[in-house]
């Protein structure tokens, strides 16, 4: 028998980028000297917490043609070793030359940054963002009315219709769960988690080249393994799956997509997860869809931390490739639009310096409603920076080990719509990731609630799907 699991304190650990948020063991915080365009066209300052970010560590990417010699004098004037040269197939398939440099030093992150920064040929210094999901808290969940999300009545995405017009998904969509780890043998997800098409398990050979040896259910990035589910740490990201791809088994609950298949992209660990593994994450999805593994979009549920251009380029890239990038608005309950919420605030443009970053066009970002209509509490929202609202209050969905449970959070809002894209690109094969967007966004039902709260100013619809 399962029951309501809060979430506790995960509100605190989706930070809203503008806001200085201490930790009771330190007071130092850090200005990344970016500011995001608002709704009203004014510029706020990006500034986080040291706490919000790995000590000792940045990410470093240098200009193109810098020498050897100059990037060794860099490292060598703040006492830094390099820890990992990240340079992935998507970004050597873009045609990158120089990758980044995870690099720990002994000086605290602020005056390493203020040395880096200095420096002509660096292009970008930054911290190494620490980030969290965004929640809070048969098909037998479905047929008591628990899965008030997936309904065609009150303020459910109208899932339910689109089944009654046999639209429930196919098991040649995919998308990837870039999160923690997903339960990939349990009863209501089994059959929906990908397995790789050109890899041979357990062979110890990387067969499709991606640089990941027996990626077969997809990568844990945190662990640097292949074994993508690590026990009752990994709900979140089960819970997720559930959401979006939950099978229609007589058993549990029920997705959006009864058939689809599900990346396991693990980057979140027990102590969250960092920038350099978010940005493995995102271009792990990317290179397999640049091989034609026929990948939607990518959900993202989770944040913290503030404006990164190595993470940024990666979402670019993604965007490049054609794959969605849908991300939790965080549960702060404050407006992006003033306040900075990465990642999803890369749906705007933002300026760091004397650079402007533009808005990326493969971003959608969601905001968390109740089952009445109203905006939850816990929700941030933004007109300009968030673009639609979905259930995510009391969300029954799976668990590790056969287990289920409700959960709060635009964490769970999240997963709605990423399993929306699926859905609908089930049944519209040719649409583009540009389509797939517009047709979410336009298929909107107006609520007052949402109302100079986002950027369609409605929830979810997928009745039509």
């Amino acid at each position: 028998m399962t029951k309501n699991k809060s979430k506790l304190n995960i509100a605190a650990g989706f930070i809203a980028a503008s806001v200085l948020v201490f930790a009771s063991c330190s007071k130092e915080k850090i200005a990344v000297n970016a500011v995001n365009e608002s709704a009203n066209n004014s510029l706020t300052e990006v500034a986080v917490a040291s706490s919000n970010m790995v000590a000792n560590q940045a990410l470093v990417k240098f200009r193109k043609g810098t020498p050897a010699n100059a990037k060794t004098d860099a490292f060598a004037r703040i006492s830094a070793k390099t820890e990992e040269f990240i340079f992935t197939k998507t970004m050597e398939t873009a045609g990158e030359t120089e990758g980044i440099y995870l690099i720990s030093f002994p000086a605290a992150v602020p005056q390493a940054l203020v040395a880096l920064q200095s420096m002509p040929f660096i292009e970008y210094a930054e911290p190494n963002y620490i980030y969290q999901h965004a929640a809070t808290s048969s098909d037998p969940y479905f047929t008591n009315g628990s899965l008030w999300g997936m309904t065609n009545t009150g303020y459910g995405c109208g899932a339910q219709t689109a089944w009654t017009n046999n639209h429930t998904g196919s098991s040649n969509v995919v998308v990837a769960v870039i999160d923690e780890g997903i339960d990939n043998q349990h009863q209501d997800l089994s059959s929906n988690c990908w397995i790789n098409p050109n890899e041979t398990a357990n062979d110890g050979v990387d067969n499709d080249n991606n640089g990941y040896k027996d990626d077969v259910y997809g990568w844990d990035f945190d662990g640097n393994n292949n074994t993508t589910f690590d026990g009752a740490g990994d709900d979140h990201a089960t819970h997720v799956a559930g959401t979006i791809g939950g099978m229609s088994n007589t058993v549990g609950v029920v997705g959006v997509n009864w058939n689809v298949k599900m990346i396991s992209c693990k980057f979140l660990g027990s102590a969250g997860g960092t920038t350099a593994n978010a940005v493995k994450a995102v271009d792990y999805v990317t290179a397999l869809k640049n091989i034609g593994i026929n990948i939607v979009a990518s959900n993202n549920s989770w944040g913290g931390g503030g404006f990164s251009a190595s993470l940024y380029d990666a979402i670019n890239r993604a965007n490049t490739a054609g794959v969605l990038f849908i991300a939790a608005a965080g549960n702060s309950g404050t407006n992006n639009d003033n306040t900075a919420s990465f990642p999803g605030n890369y749906s705007i443009s933002n300026k760091v310096g004397s650079k402007t970053y533009a808005a990326l066009p493969n971003m959608i970002v969601v905001a968390a409603i109740a089952s009445n209509g109203t905006l939850a509490t816990f929700s941030q929202y933004g007109a300009k920076s968030v673009h639609l609202g979905a259930p995510g209050v009391n969300i029954y969905s799976s668990l590790p080990y056969n287990t289920y449970g409700s959960y709060n959070g635009t964490s769970m809002a999240t997963p709605h719509v990423t399993g929306a894209a699926a859905l609908y690109k089930a049944n519209n094969s040719g649409a583009t990731a540009a389509n797939i967007k517009a047709a979410i966004l336009n298929s909107v039902t107006k609520i007052s609630s949402l109302t100079g709260k986002c950027t369609t100013g409605g929830r979810l619809n997928v009745s039509g799907f």
